[in-house]
C-alpha cells in the first residue's frame, strides 16, 4: 500500500511548458524557415508515434497474459499471432496525413490496419500518381495528401465513414471496425468552435465503437473536438482518449477544463527544438520540498494567521464551518498560531473541533483591527456573509489591513464584496490593487466568483479561462487563482527584475473530482495563509502555487493512501464521499511528505 512519500515521489516531475496553438504553428514555420522538410517531419511523427503505440499495445498486452489461465494465454497468442488490429480515422488536414502514415507504418510492422476516412468525399485512390510524377507536381500537393497516396500506393485499405451507415447498425461483432486499437487523427489543433455534420455524427460513432470494443483508444496530437488553446469541448463532443502523443510541444488545453476529461496519458513525441517563445503557462505536478524547522524557535517563529469570517446572518444559522475549515487548514499547513474572528454563536464549536484557535467576536471592530496589526497575514470572507452589515465589515477590515501593510488572502464573500465595491466604484479597489504592488494579495474565486468579479457571464469565463484570469489580475491586481479543473495560477513577478513578463501563469495537475464539494475552497484559503504566516520557509515554498499544489496533493492522498504499517486509520475516503473536513489531516500527510 502506498505511504505519503510514494505518493508524492511518483508524481515528481519538472515543471511543463505549456503553449497554444499559434505558437505552437510558429515553432513549426520557425523550422521550416531553415530549410526542413514539412513533409519529413510528418513522417518522423508519424514514426514515432508508431513506436510508441506499438511499445504500448505489446506492454498491455503482456500485462493481460499475466492474469490469464493457459488456455486463454494460447488463445491470446494465437490472435496476437494473427496481427494486432488497427483502425485509423483520418481527417482533410495534416492531423490526417499523420493518420495514414501511422497506417502505413503499424501495417509494415505486421498489423492488421484499415483507415476510415471522415470528410472525404473524393478519396485520391492513387491511379494518377507514381514515381514519374514532375517534381514540380509533388511539391505542390499537401502533405496530408502526399501521405494519403503514399499509404493507399503502398496496399492500405480504407473506409469512408459516409459510406458505413453508423446509424443503422448495432455495434456488435460484425461490424467492420472492429479493432484492438482506435486511432483519431480527424482533427488537430486548428479547431476553435464546435463539431457539426459528418464530423459530430464521426466523433459520436467513435466513441460508441470504442466503448463497445473496450478497445484502447489514441489521439494524434490532441483528442479530435478539444480546443488545443483553452481546453473546451462543445457539447460534450469530443475524443475520449485512453493515451494522446503530443507533437512538437504540450498544449494547454491538454490539462484545463474539458481537457482532463478527454486526454488521458499524455505522451510526448518532441521533433523539433522548442525556441525561445515564452510558453502561456507551466504545468505543475508536485510542491516544493520544505527545509527542516530550527530547533531553536517557538510559535511566533512561524506566523500568526488572523481568519475573519464565520458570520451569523439574521433569520439564518450563518456559515461558522467555513471559518473553521479555514483556521484547522492553516494550523496542518504549519502556522505557528490561529486566532479566528468569527460570530461569537460558533466560538463553542470552534474550539471543539480546534483547541489550538484562539476566537474574538467578529463584530468587535475595535478588537478585530488591533488583532491585524498584530498578525502575519489577513484570510477574510470564508463565511463572512453577503448583507450590507458584512459588506461594511468587510471594508473596515479589509482598509486596516492595507494600513498595517499584511498580506491577505481574500475568498469566498470577500470576492462577492469586492465585485460590489467596483461596480459602486469605491476607492477600497484602488488601495487594494496599489497594496497588491508591495505585499502578497491573493483572490482565490471559482469560475462563478470571477464571472462576478468580471461582471461577465460564467460560459464566457470558462470559453477562455486563461484571458479570464490575466483580466482580474490587470483589474484587481493581486495574485489570483481560477479554481477548476487544471486550476489555473497567476503570480505577479513584482521581485523578478529579470523577467520582460510581469506575470507568469501555472496549471496545477494535482487534484481530482473528488474535491469538488463545498468547503474546499475554505480548505485552500487556509493553506494559502498557512503558508505566507512562515517566513523561514523559502519564496517559492511559501508561494501561491506551492499552496494550490499541496491542496491538491491532499485531495488525491485521501483518493489514493489507505491502510499502511505506519497509519493507524486509513485517510482512503475515494471521490464519492470526499468531503472538506477531511482534508487538513490530509494536508498534515502532504506536509510531512515534503519535509527535507
Amino acid at each position: 500500500m502506498s505511504t505519503t512519500k510514494e505518493l508524492l515521489s511518483s508524481s515528481a516531475t519538472m515543471p511543463i511548458a505549456l503553449y497554444n496553438s499559434q505558437q505552437v504553428y510558429a515553432m513549426e514555420q520557425e523550422w521550416f524557415a531553415k530549410g526542413y522538410s514539412s513533409f519529413a517531419l510528418m513522417q518522423q511523427a508519424a514514426w514515432q508515434m508508431t513506436q510508441r503505440i506499438i511499445n504500448i499495445e505489446d506492454s498491455m498486452q503482456s500485462k493481460k497474459n499475466r492474469w490469464l489461465s493457459y488456455d486463454n494465454v494460447h488463445l491470446a497468442t494465437q490472435q496476437y499471432n494473427r496481427g494486432k488490429r488497427a483502425i485509423i480515422w483520418v481527417g482533410r488536414g495534416n492531423n490526417g496525413g499523420d493518420g495514414w502514415l501511422i497506417a502505413l507504418y503499424l501495417q509494415q510492422a505486421g498489423w492488421q490496419v484499415k483507415v476510415m476516412t471522415v470528410g472525404m468525399t473524393a478519396i485520391d485512390k492513387g491511379d494518377n500518381y507514381n514515381a514519374k510524377n514532375s517534381e514540380k507536381e509533388t511539391e505542390q500537393i499537401s502533405d496530408a495528401l502526399k501521405a494519403q497516396r503514399l499509404a493507399l500506393t503502398s496496399g492500405c485499405s480504407y473506409l469512408c465513414f459516409e459510406d458505413q451507415g453508423f446509424e443503422d447498425q448495432e455495434f456488435g461483432e460484425g461490424n467492420l471496425s472492429r479493432a484492438d486499437v482506435y486511432i483519431d487523427a480527424i482533427f488537430g489543433i486548428g479547431l476553435d468552435r464546435a463539431p457539426t455534420g459528418i464530423y459530430q455524427q464521426a466523433i459520436t460513432t467513435f466513441n460508441q465503437l470504442t466503448e463497445c470494443d473496450r478497445a484502447l483508444v489514441v489521439a494524434v496530437d490532441i483528442p479530435s473536438g478539444l480546443v488545443a488553446s483553452t481546453g473546451q469541448v462543445f457539447d460534450h463532443l469530443a475524443i475520449r482518449a485512453d493515451i494522446t502523443l503530443c507533437l512538437v510541444a504540450r498544449k494547454l488545453g491538454l490539462h484545463t477544463k474539458d481537457g482532463k476529461d478527454y486526454t488521458g496519458e499524455v505522451l510526448d513525441i518532441p521533433l523539433i527544438p522548442i525556441s525561445s517563445i515564452t510558453p502561456v503557462a507551466t504545468l505543475l505536478k508536485t510542491a516544493y520540498a520544505l527545509a527542516p524547522r530550527q530547533q531553536n524557535s517557538y510559535k511566533g517563529s512561524y506566523g500568526h494567521v488572523l481568519v475573519i469570517g464565520g458570520n451569523r446572518i439574521d433569520g439564518s444559522q450563518g456559515m461558522g464551518g467555513a471559518a473553521i475549515l479555514s483556521a484547522s487548514s492553516a494550523m496542518a499547513t504549519g502556522a505557528g498560531k490561529i486566532t479566528v474572528a468569527c460570530h461569537d454563536a460558533f466560538h463553542g464549536a470552534l474550539l471543539t473541533s480546534l483547541p489550538d484557535a484562539m476566537t474574538i467576536d467578529l463584530h468587535d471592530v475595535k478588537g478585530v483591527k488591533t488583532l491585524i496589526k498584530d498578525a502575519s497575514v489577513i484570510a477574510i470572507g470564508m463565511g463572512l456573509g453577503r448583507d450590507d452589515k458584512a459588506k461594511d465589515l468587510f471594508v473596515v477590515y479589509v482598509t486596516a489591513s492595507i494600513e498595517a501593510d499584511k498580506a491577505m488572502v481574500i475568498d469566498a464573500d470577500g470576492l462577492y464584496h469586492l465585485a460590489t465595491l467596483q461596480r459602486e466604484k469605491h476607492n477600497l479597489i484602488k488601495k487594494l490593487k496599489a497594496h497588491s504592488n508591495r505585499h502578497k494579495v491573493y483572490l482565490t474565486p471559482h469560475s462563478g466568483e470571477a464571472a462576478r468579479l468580471l461582471d461577465k457571464k460564467i460560459s464566457e469565463i470558462e470559453e477562455d479561462r486563461l484571458t479570464a484570469i490575466k483580466h482580474g489580475a490587470d483589474k484587481y491586481g493581486g495574485d489570483w487563482v481560477l479554481k477548476g479543473a487544471g486550476t489555473l495560477i497567476l503570480e505577479q513577478n513584482l521581485n523578478d527584475k529579470h523577467s520582460k513578463a510581469k506575470s507568469k501563469v501555472y496549471v496545477c495537475a494535482t487534484g481530482n473530482a473528488g474535491m469538488a464539494t463545498a468547503g474546499m475552497g475554505d480548505v485552500l484559503s487556509g493553506v494559502c495563509a498557512g503558508l505566507i504566516a512562515q517566513l523561514d520557509l523559502a519564496d517559492e515554498a511559501r508561494s501561491l502555487r506551492q499552496a494550490v499544489v499541496i491542496h491538491g496533493l491532499a485531495g488525491d492522498t485521501l483518493l489514493k493512501l489507505g491502510m499502511n504499517d505506519n497509519c493507524r486509520s486509513s485517510l482512503l475516503i475515494g471521490q464519492r464521499g470526499m468531503q472538506a473536513q477531511d482534508m487538513p489531516a490530509a494536508v498534515r500527510h502532504v506536509i510531512q511528505g515534503l519535509a527535507v
